[in-house]
């Protein structure tokens, strides 16, 4: 089968023809039918993120066809539709995983990091954390659901109730979780590179009420935040813009060093905290949100050999959306 490789980090991808994966009696094959990338995938290839299975076939938003059934699996059946997520394996005995946080399993593994993922036509995965998908939306649609809409709806739950919230960076996830937002009722007002104009009127056309540079003060004081981009100088900043009490989310999976700041932006009970990956609870949640208000995710198609190309266009800032690497005919 046709892949795209990642044999060194920080060097491009390479195209390549290997074996096609035979499923374990906990698997399912799939044949991938789209793929999207996100941030995640450029901190893997960028060496962000460290000591991930080398060569390795990255991305972690599959969408696929069941093409295998392992002898152990029960519940998918051979041409069902399923997503793939960035969790890959937890070890469900643990204290985490007992408590339902498996998204903070020591033994965790995570696809197209630790297992091999779906820039490739066909791809394996553990059957107990697939997804069944519904109809509702083709399969280039579906993909950013899957981490970028996954991630940032966990990241909408730990501001709480907030109604006014900020998007700190506005991409894929923030693309999907502002119409989210506004289903439920709140105000999303959104940040972007300073410049980044078409980014501001893409925010606003989505249903942002306000769009600026990510050092401008907003025209409220926000009840939340959350910072999708991975620059730790927007946590000072965030922090700053939401009122007493407030909470300020860092949704990336890696972010840069965070300057020091005056106690004074924290005082007032305001909370600063992470997200770590997602559950398979998040999973079931999300998507049957997603299929509720018909979100509309807006893509940027690009052929397997053009990965390389996707890549440098999400790290240069000219993608509005997500990117999703795509083969096969979509589903209708």
């Amino acid at each position: 089968m046709r892949a795209m490789i990642l044999e060194r980090q920080r060097e491009p991808l390479r195209l390549a023809d290997i074996p096609v994966p035979v499923p374990s009696p906990t698997q399912v094959r799939l044949r991938v039918r789209a793929c999207g990338l996100c941030r995640t995938d450029l901190h893997v290839v960028e060496g962000d993120l460290r000591n991930p299975k080398l060569p390795l076939v990255p991305g972690h938003q599959i969408v696929g066809t069941v093409d295998c059934v392992g002898s152990d699996v029960t519940g998918f059946a051979n041409g069902e539709r399923v997503g793939v997520p960035w969790l890959g394996g937890a070890c469900g005995e643990c204290r985490f995983c007992r408590n339902g946080q498996e998204n903070l399993c020591d033994r965790a593994r995570y696809t197209g990091y630790d297992i091999d993922g779906g820039l490739a036509e066909f791809c394996v995965a553990d059957a107990r954390f697939c997804f069944h998908l519904a109809q509702l939306l083709d399969d280039t649609a579906v993909a950013p659901l899957l981490c970028a809409g996954l991630i940032g709806y966990r990241a909408l739950r730990m501001v709480g109730d907030a109604r006014q919230i900020g998007f700190y960076g506005f991409g894929s996830s923030a693309h999907l979780l502002v119409q989210v937002a506004r289903s439920e009722g709140r105000t999303v007002y959104a940040f972007t590179r300073a410049g980044d104009r078409a980014g501001q009127a893409f925010a606003l056309q989505l249903g942002a009420v306000w769009a600026g540079a990510s050092g401008e003060p907003p025209p409220v004081d926000l009840d939340g935040a959350v910072i999708f981009a991975p620059i730790g100088d927007l946590v000072p900043l965030a922090l700053r813009a939401v009122r007493k009490g407030g909470t300020v989310v860092c949704a990336g999976i890696h972010m840069s060093d965070i300057p020091s700041f005056p106690y004074s932006a924290l005082w007032g009970e305001r909370v600063l905290r992470s997200v770590a990956n997602l559950t398979r609870r998040d999973g079931q949640e999300f998507l049957a949100i997603a299929h509720a208000i018909a979100i509309q995710p807006k893509t940027t198609i690009y052929p397997l050999e053009e990965t390389n190309q996707a890549l440098d266009d999400m790290r240069a800032g000219r993608l509005h959306g997500a990117a999703v690497v795509a083969r096969f005919e979509m589903t209708q």
